[in-house]
């Protein structure tokens, strides 16, 4: 095993020197950084990590806590997270929740917390004023949107500029009948809300109707709900021409409803989902979706996270993330 005395002997400089680059201290001479770091990489010297973080009182462990392990878009987003941590040097411990409330009330209240440095957390259920109330002490960034001011750091993306613009692409594609698939009135977070203000604000500005029976919700953001939502609106006295889901997989089920009842997409009903999951990419027609930034979200609250742990006691703040529209064959 290369110790840092080999890297320091290859570089001609002294232990503590090395100390100093590994550990990123400003106060070392450009070109005597440059040496050691060579030095480093020819002989393949790694830190011992975890010694550094017991110095540091750190354990080197973050925690992404999500809903769904399996959906497509979380599971997609962890391994994003783990990718960019693994470059800063930390390891990251996923949990789920179900979107149970006991269960993220536990978590946010300190559960397993003293095994990890900082917690990036996706809650459903538990609202924003009690997350003010929270008495664990550990760093934490919350992903999704909560109304009022964030008693927390928030990493989101602008949900109703979003859906504003996946409506808003429907509008301009002549469609006049367009319903939402995806109301959620009884979660905590306002994710849901934000894409049906987004929807509502698409259909104003077009001039359309807003029609309150086209606004359908759901139990879950699962392929199911969708295939139910959508058979249901195809059913009414006068069905939609096309349909903004707030997921992927919702969009997914709605697809199939339109071709079980005889239609086609988009000839007949045009179809939008939102996360930009692979397997709209593959889907027959190809689905036109949202697609977060989630690099940029990853990045992001491991940013907060770091600023957070380093002494940053600055009001938490709104961090948002990138979007875009990727129009493909089912609008």
């Amino acid at each position: 095993m290369v110790r840092l005395s080999d890297v320091a002997e290859h570089a001609g400089v002294s232990v503590r020197t090395v100390s100093n680059v590994v550990n990123d201290f400003r106060h070392v001479a450009p070109d005597t950084r440059a040496r050691v770091q060579a030095s480093i990489d020819t002989l393949g010297y790694r830190p011992n990590m975890a010694a550094r973080n017991l110095r540091r009182g750190r354990t080197g462990l973050l925690a992404l806590v999500v809903p769904e392990i399996d959906s497509p878009y979380f599971s997609d987003l962890a391994a994003r997270t783990v990718r960019i941590a693994e470059d800063e040097g930390w390891t990251v411990l996923i949990d789920q929740t179900d979107g149970d409330p006991a269960r993220e009330r536990r978590l946010l209240n300190g559960e397993r917390s003293q095994l990890v440095d900082g917690v990036i957390f996706s809650p459903w259920s538990v609202p924003a004023q009690e997350l003010a109330s929270r008495s664990d002490a550990t760093p934490i960034v919350l992903l999704g949107e909560h109304e009022g001011a964030p008693p927390v750091d928030h990493v989101v993306i602008d949900n109703v500029r979003a859906a504003e613009e996946a409506v808003g692409h429907l509008a301009a594609r002549g469609r006049t009948a367009i319903a939402a698939i995806g109301v959620r009135p009884t979660l905590g977070n306002a994710t849901a809300h934000q894409r049906l203000l987004g929807h509502r604000r698409a259909l104003a500005a077009a001039g359309l109707e807003q029609r309150p029976d086209r606004e359908a919700p759901v139990g879950s953001l699962h392929r199911d709900e969708g295939h139910r939502a959508m058979t249901e609106l195809l059913e009414a006295p006068e069905p939609p021409d096309a349909v903004f889901c707030f997921s992927d997989q919702l969009a997914l089920g709605a697809l199939r409803a339109v071709v079980d009842a005889g239609l086609r997409v988009p000839q007949d009903v045009a179809v939008v989902g939102f996360d930009d999951i692979e397997d709209g990419r593959y889907a027959v027609p190809r689905l036109t979706t949202v697609s977060p930034d989630r690099d940029q979200i990853a990045a992001l609250a491991l940013e907060v996270l770091r600023a957070r742990l380093a002494g940053d006691d600055t009001p938490a703040r709104v961090h948002t993330a990138g979007h875009r529209l990727v129009v493909r064959e089912s609008s």
